[in-house]
């Protein structure tokens, strides 16, 4: 046996560790012990299942105390994933009505944030989707500019009708003839945002859970769009 360090054969036992014999080096001090087991990262199926429970409404410390991963690695792991996801997926056709929609939510100290959204009203899922936070904005002209970028894409649906809240930043957007202000008509947008709500813990009413940034919030509903669609989650690298 010889040192790693100075390759002396010098070598004295020094007690153990981690119930392993741990060695010496009389010539330069250097301790270790007979054999390394190589360093084993997580498997793909606890990634993969980790970040399942975090797309079924649990948060980073519900899981670690469950699975035994720290939550920051959790926390990287939705990022590595939600930074290769798209916002949203094309739809299969074009939407004839769409549905326009806002929540709001929480993120940092408390800072008030909006999530618009937009879905066809007779398909399923979400197809649009912006973020805003209100502080950013002038009092009466955040919702306007937070909206904006949504409607860039709804647009290009060139839907008959769309169909909103009375919400006053529609009828600066929409043409006049195509906006129907009816709650009772938005159930499907209504359902995608309480679906939201349901699987993302930080979207949860009352919750102790929260973003502390605009980028996780969006990594993770990057990533629930994609589980709601696909029924599975990509597992990062």
């Amino acid at each position: 046996m010889e040192c790693p360090e100075c390759h002396s054969t010098h070598i004295r036992k020094n007690g153990i560790k981690k119930g392993k014999q741990n060695h010496i080096c009389v010539e330069c001090g250097r301790q270790f012990i007979d054999t390394y087991e190589p360093l084993r990262g997580y498997s793909q199926s606890l990634k993969r299942e980790c970040l399942k429970m975090y797309v079924n409404g649990m948060g980073f410390r519900g899981i670690e105390r469950v699975k035994g991963v720290h939550h920051t690695t959790l926390i990287t792991w939705v990022k590595r994933v939600g930074e290769r996801l798209p916002n949203a997926y094309d739809p299969d056709s074009i939407p004839e009505v769409g549905e326009l929609d806002e929540l709001e939510t929480f993120i940092g100290q408390k800072n008030k944030i909006w999530i618009w959204t937009a879905v066809d009203h007779f398909n399923q899922g979400i197809l649009g989707w912006v973020l805003g936070v209100a502080k950013l904005f002038p009092l009466g002209n955040h919702s306007a500019d937070t909206f904006r970028p949504l409607w860039l894409i709804v647009a290009t649906w060139r839907c008959y009708f769309y169909v909103t809240d009375g919400w006053s930043v529609y009828p600066g957007f929409i043409p006049d003839g195509d906006q129907i202000i009816c709650k009772t008509y938005m159930t499907r947008v209504e359902g995608e945002n309480t679906r939201l709500r349901h699987y993302l813990a930080r979207l949860h009413r009352k919750t102790l859970c929260y973003s502390k940034s605009a980028e996780m919030l969006a990594h993770s509903i990057r990533l629930l769009l994609h589980y709601l669609k696909f029924w599975d989650v990509p597992v990062p690298a």
